[in-house]
């Protein structure tokens, strides 16, 4: 049976999240059903990890198994496309892949978030629903600064959610970067695997040394405090973006 392996660009605005659940739409539904659709075949579609509901996606991967023959790779990015014309989904990138021990999820190795804040005197019209908007002035040097204190093997309990399902939160930070593009504050993270709200804890403690509230050692202070309420607030869902998904030069 062919497994074939999905890019996928989404705004989450108006889902849950990507994982299906009961309490509303979500993207793994709506591709499920694409696939339904196309294929004949209900069917799980896989993807590289969970994003909450309002966060979006330029390069969120995912696996389907489709026991159909006759779809090669262009077949299937079109047929979902088309079944998905009505939704805020796209289907970028499909291929086929030969090694089914493929997973989406389990051979990921690297995945990388950006955060965008529009920072000016006037709130967005076009972006609204995908920027965390901040009037007030913020330094993106001293953000950037202050988060390098983050990067390396850490007990991040700080920057994670009090319904995190992980095991352990020790995680490795590859990546914590700041800097400013015109009106806006980007920030990029860069990691195996995160745990639950990290990224965003992140942003809303570095927003905090932007503003001047905070300093580059009150950021360490609250990392080794190993205590959520230590930290600063979580960002909103929608300035957030899983920008990609690395995997080994031997997978697909």
């Amino acid at each position: 049976m062919p497994r074939y392996k999905l890019t996928i660009e989404y705004d989450g605005s108006d889902y849950v999240g990507w994982q299906r659940q009961a309490n509303g739409p979500s993207i793994q539904e709506a591709v499920e059903d694409a696939v339904f659709a196309l294929s004949g075949e209900r069917t799980e579609v896989a993807g590289s990890g969970r994003t909450d509901a309002g966060v979006h996606a330029l390069g969120q991967v995912a696996h389907v198994d489709i026991d159909n023959d006759r779809l090669n790779a262009d077949k299937v990015r079109m047929g979902l496309n088309f079944h998905l014309k009505r939704a805020p989904i796209s289907i970028l990138d499909c291929i086929v892949i030969t090694d089914l021990e493929f997973h989406a999820r389990f051979s990921a190795r690297r995945r990388s978030y950006l955060y965008r804040i529009l920072n000016r005197a006037s709130p967005p019209a076009l972006d609204r629903g995908r920027v965390w908007f901040i009037p007030r002035d913020i330094d993106a040097e001293k953000m950037h600064a202050a988060a390098q204190g983050l990067l390396g093997n850490h007990d991040f309990t700080s920057f994670r959610s009090s319904h995190c399902q992980a095991d352990s939160p020790v995680k490795t930070l590859d990546r914590l970067d700041v800097s400013r593009a015109g009106d806006e504050v980007h920030v990029r993270a860069e990691a195996r695997s995160f745990l639950h709200h990290q990224v965003r804890n992140f942003v809303g403690s570095l927003a905090l040394v932007g503003e001047g509230k905070w300093s580059p050692e009150d950021l360490v202070t609250a990392l080794e405090a190993h205590d959520r309420s230590a930290a600063g607030p979580t960002a909103p869902a929608e300035g957030l973006y899983l920008v990609s998904v690395g995997y080994p030069e031997t997978s697909p």
